[in-house]
């Protein structure tokens, strides 16, 4: 799981909350009026609908969990592979590779080793790989694009429920002890519009299209490493090149590696 993603719901549900009984208010005030939760998700639901493609939409569920797991990539790990098969390669020669490149778990680095084992020259291996990791930031992208446009639609929505509240309010007019709920409850909906935006769909397209830079950052130093592995490089050299893509201080020398 991210801790970061769940720490920050937290925080800002609890800040939400705690402010909410600070004014003397409570918690089941917010669903007083499901109306007004309906019209703000369900109606960004329905523009992000209208301005993506269907494919993207149906993948909002994912997307959503997407933001709230860790990452899976070992990349010191995955380094130390690469140092392995690069001293391998110097050995034995790059066929040596084969085998080795089958057990491969990452289907990226897979293919871009049987790429070169196959013997296809560096530029086409940095071309084919750096063109699968465009496509894929650019789907990723998708997603990112619909959870920012729900969170620019849902405080408009918010204010279109307001305004719907406001007429209800109008014919209530010869009634003025009901006025203060039903003002009440048609502002209701602009503050859904406006808490979903900027606690919910703002912050999940920023997680995820951070996630997606550290993917593309991930490919960028596979493919470094398996050029690395065609042009023989020397192992120590291959392990600092792609330390280089880690934190200073996460980074391995050959002493702690072994």
């Amino acid at each position: 799981m991210d801790l970061s993603t769940i720490i920050g719901f937290a925080l800002a549900f609890g800040a939400v909350i705690a402010a909410l009984y600070m004014d003397g208010g409570n918690i089941q005030e917010l669903f007083a009026h499901m109306s007004a939760l309906i019209l703000t998700v369900g109606g960004a639901l329905g523009a992000g609908t209208i301005s993506f493609p269907l494919p993207i939409v149906l993948n909002l569920p994912k997307l959503i969990m997407k933001a709230f797991m860790g990452s899976k990539e070992d990349v010191q790990g995955t380094i130390e592979e690469l140092v392995k098969m690069a001293d391998k390669a110097r050995r034995d020669g790059i066929l040596a590779l084969e085998e080795d490149a089958k057990k491969i778990e990452d289907e990226f680095l897979r293919k871009g080793v049987m790429l070169v084992v196959d013997g296809v020259d560096a530029q086409q291996v940095r071309a084919i790989m750096q063109s699968d990791t465009r496509l894929m930031h650019e789907r990723h992208l998708g997603g990112v694009g619909l959870l920012a446009a729900m969170g620019g639609y849902a405080p408009t929505l918010g204010i279109i429920g307001t305004v719907m509240g406001l007429i209800n309010v109008l014919k209530q007019l010869s009634q003025p002890e009901k006025l203060g709920e039903a003002i009440g409850a048609a502002f209701l909906a602009t503050l859904w519009g406006i808490m979903s935006a900027n606690l919910i769909w703002l912050p999940m397209a920023s997680k995820l299209r951070v996630k997606s830079e550290e993917e593309v950052q991930m490919r960028e130093m596979l493919i470094e490493g398996v050029l690395a592995l065609q042009a023989g490089e020397n192992p120590r050299i291959v392990r600092e090149k792609l330390s280089a893509f880690l934190p200073p201080n996460k980074r391995t020398s050959d002493e702690e590696s072994k």
